[in-house]
């Protein structure tokens, strides 16, 4: 895996998973567990996503499963420019900006839903004021993508 990582970013990890299993013997033996060492690392994996390396590597993910893992999700989150598509979509004339309904119509009906709890949390972090009609969604893009924080 020193092919596919720095140094620092395999040390990074390491501290990581080695903070969340060590009451387990080294092994990650829950979902959440997974979830919450990749997105403590910056990754974004979706719940079917974490389901899926968890069962490929038979419920119990050592550190250097880990790192497979790392990897193979680095190649597949394009999480900005599969997002910007999706909001290019919603504007043909390449403002840069979309109706306010149609940002809530993609981050609340489709894939992966945020609530209307959620939806109007990130309104608030992107600093929408109330009456704003139309969303300048570039700018808001980075909020998006961000991970999700697990309090």
């Amino acid at each position: 895996m020193a092919l596919y990582f720095k140094e620092q970013d395999i040390d990074q990890f390491r501290d990581c998973f080695y903070l969340m299993t060590k009451t387990n013997g080294g092994l990650i033996t829950r979902v959440d567990e997974l979830k919450h060492v990749m997105r403590s690392l910056g990754m974004s994996p979706t719940e079917p996503e974490l389901d899926n390396y968890f069962k490929q590597k038979e419920e119990k993910i050592t550190f250097a499963d880990l790192l497979d893992i790392m990897h193979t999700h680095s190649v597949r989150e394009k999480i900005p420019t599969e997002i910007l598509d999706g909001f290019r979509a919603m504007d043909p004339n390449r403002t840069g900006k979309i109706s306010l309904a149609d940002f809530n119509h993609l981050l609340c009906d489709c894939g992966e839903k945020l609530t209307s709890k959620e939806f109007h949390n990130l309104l608030k972090e992107a600093n929408v004021r109330p009456g704003q009609n139309w969303i300048n969604y570039e700018d808001i893009l980075e909020i998006i993508a961000a991970p999700a924080p697990d309090y």
